[in-house]
Formats: C-alpha cells, structure tokens, sequence
C-alpha cells in the first residue's frame, strides 16, 4: 500500500514541487556525507562529468555515484544539475559528480571546467533506447517535460504506429545526434565511452571498476563488490516495483528491440539514425526471421 501511494504521488505532484523535494533530498544527503562518511583518498579531479542520454541507466549511475563509498574514496559529492538553477553554458560546482548531463559533445566542450577533470558518457544500442523509450513514455515515467503529451498519443496508437512516433520523437529531440557526437568525438583521456550493455552485464563488477579507475576513485576490491551487489539492476528493481506497476528498471535486457521492430520499423529507424547503429559498434540488422524471434541476448 505504501508503495503504491509514493508511486502514485511520484506521478501526480506538480513537478516544481519535485524539484524542491530533490533539492531537499540531494542537500540532506551531502550533509549526512560531510558528516558521518571520512574521506580517505581525495580526487585529483576538480569534477567529474556523467554525460549521457536518456535510456542509458542514468538514474542507477547516479545512485551507485551517489553512494558514500564513493565519497570516501574521492571526497566528491554527488551533484544532480536539474533541481538548481543551473543553466547551460554556466560553470557547475566544483568538487562535485555531476551527474546526470544530457548533452552533446559539442554541447560538453563548451561548458566552463576546471583542470583537471574527468568525464564519462554512456551510450547504448539506439534500437534498444526506442523500445525503452517507447515503455517510459506510455507507462512508467513520471509526469514531466513532454511526457504526458507523447504518453497521450502512444495510448491512442496501436503499438507498431506509437514505436514509429518515438523513433520520430528522437529524432526531434535529438537523441541519435546526441549519440553519434559522442561516439565520433576526439578520443582524449579525459573522457571514457562505457556501454549500458556492459555496465549492466555479466562482466558488470570488471566494468564498474573500469569506470572508477577512469575517474581516478580507487575503491579497493571488496567495497568494489560491494558496492555494485547493492547496485545490482534486479536489486535496483525490486526496490522500486509496486504490485501492478512497471518499473522504471522495467527490462534493460540488450537486444530487446529483435522481439520489437519488424521490417517497416526497422526501416523507419535506418531513415533517421543511418550508419549509427555501425558507428557505435552494435551488430546489424538481420531481417530473418529466425534472427529476430526468441533472442533477448
């Protein structure tokens, strides 16, 4: 029952009101931090930058940077940009995680930084990001931004029609440019490309640890271990899942989009992305049909 209240409260509160209580919550956190966490390594880095795009485990990455293990281990505190007053290109608070940065390449270079920083951006197979996408928008989101707007036509259209819409409403907003910025950029040793797929897979633990040694937090192995187990996605899932609802971890299994598209999508999707799909590396598009049914790998 309560359970269904604060998820039923997630989705009705007016979002400026939101907005104060993560206010609220981000600033109690990084006291309780300063407070009662000992800071036992101190980053070299002035900050570190969690860029990404929508649909790439932003909010779990944000939860495992938040955690006073991190703290301990950096001296930096977690910093969510969206409930301030922060607006782009303005410089974001020093000794922080900032985290989580929708922006382009070019939108991140432009952005005023101390040196020397870290940054990282996560990417994910864009064939995914528009089943996902279409899920969140229909079902699971919380009512902000144009949610509710692209919600009411997705529950109006039979399901093929409302994955044609979100494949367009990427497009618009600029999702897949996002992502191709990204994976052509510079490579420079400030900033790491890591994959969904790799952060919430089997080789998970060896991947985290990666993504904690390109930001310069060195967490021994066992707190290492830890510390993703608490993060784990089925655990993640299960603390937020109410009786009847979709969660907002609804699935996140690599290759969904296979039981999802069929020609006519995937056509409509080559129309927008392109190449992307070669450009990030991800395997392409095989149109038979047993390439297509029963795989979720």
């Amino acid at each position: 029952m309560m359970k269904r209240a604060v998820t039923f409260t997630k989705h009705h509160t007016p979002n400026s009101l939101r907005v104060v209580a993560r206010r609220v919550m981000s600033e109690t956190h990084n006291t309780r931090l300063r407070i009662s966490v000992p800071v036992e390594s101190r980053s070299e880095f002035g900050n570190i930058y969690h860029c990404t795009i929508r649909k790439t485990a932003s909010q779990w990455v944000k939860a495992l940077f938040s955690d006073p293990v991190v703290y301990r281990y950096s001296g930096l505190l977690p910093y969510d940009p969206r409930p301030y007053k922060w607006r782009y290109p303005e410089a974001l608070p020093p000794n922080r995680v900032v985290s989580s940065l929708f922006i382009s390449y070019k939108g991140f270079m432009n952005l005023p930084k101390p040196d020397p920083y870290r940054a990282f951006f996560v990417l994910r197979d864009p064939r995914d990001i528009v089943v996902s996408g279409y899920f969140s928008y229909r079902s699971s989101h919380t009512a902000m931004g144009d949610v509710l707007q692209v919600r009411k036509v997705l529950q109006e259209k039979p399901f093929k029609e409302g994955l044609l819409h979100v494949i367009d409403h990427l497009a618009a907003k600029g999702t897949f440019r996002s992502l191709r910025s990204w994976a052509t950029a510079p490579k420079t040793e400030a900033i790491g490309l890591f994959r969904y797929e790799d952060l919430t897979g089997e080789q998970q633990l060896e991947e985290v640890g990666r993504l904690m040694r390109h930001c310069g937090i060195p967490i021994p192995p066992s707190e290492l271990a830890a510390l993703v187990s608490r993060y784990s996605f089925s655990t993640m899932r299960r603390r937020v899942e109410a009786p009847g609802s979709v969660s907002h971890y609804r699935k996140g299994k690599s290759g969904d989009w296979r039981n999802h598209f069929d020609d006519d999508v995937y056509e409509a999707f080559a129309a927008e992305v392109g190449d992307l799909v070669e450009v990030l590396g991800y395997p392409p598009y095989d149109p038979s049909p047993g390439a297509r049914l029963g795989q979720d790998s």
